[in-house]
């Protein structure tokens, strides 16, 4: 098993996680379980995202997806993510 950290920052929090939400149904299928969403404490539109994920493959891909590209763009995320595969 391999995780998945994402760091980004979005427009407004509150804009972004019905989205982020809406979008799990896209990360299960993906093999991805979310281990902790992280919220900076001096900035709380910075979120760290940690999944951890059944198939390394599977899981880049959908980093590089359009289907994420475009769900990220709808939930304001407003910088190019980090993207991280540790293990």
């Amino acid at each position: 098993m391999i995780h998945m950290l994402i760091r980004h920052k979005v427009a407004d929090f509150a804009k972004w996680k019905p989205v982020y939400d809406a979008h799990a149904s896209a990360r299960q299928s993906a093999g991805l379980k979310e281990l902790h969403l992280l919220r900076n404490t001096e900035n709380p539109n910075e979120v760290i995202l940690l999944f951890s994920a059944e198939d390394a493959e599977k899981a880049r891909a959908f980093a590089a997806s359009d289907d994420l590209r475009q769900a990220m763009q709808k939930a304001g995320v407003s910088d190019k993510p980090d993207v991280y595969f540790l293990e």
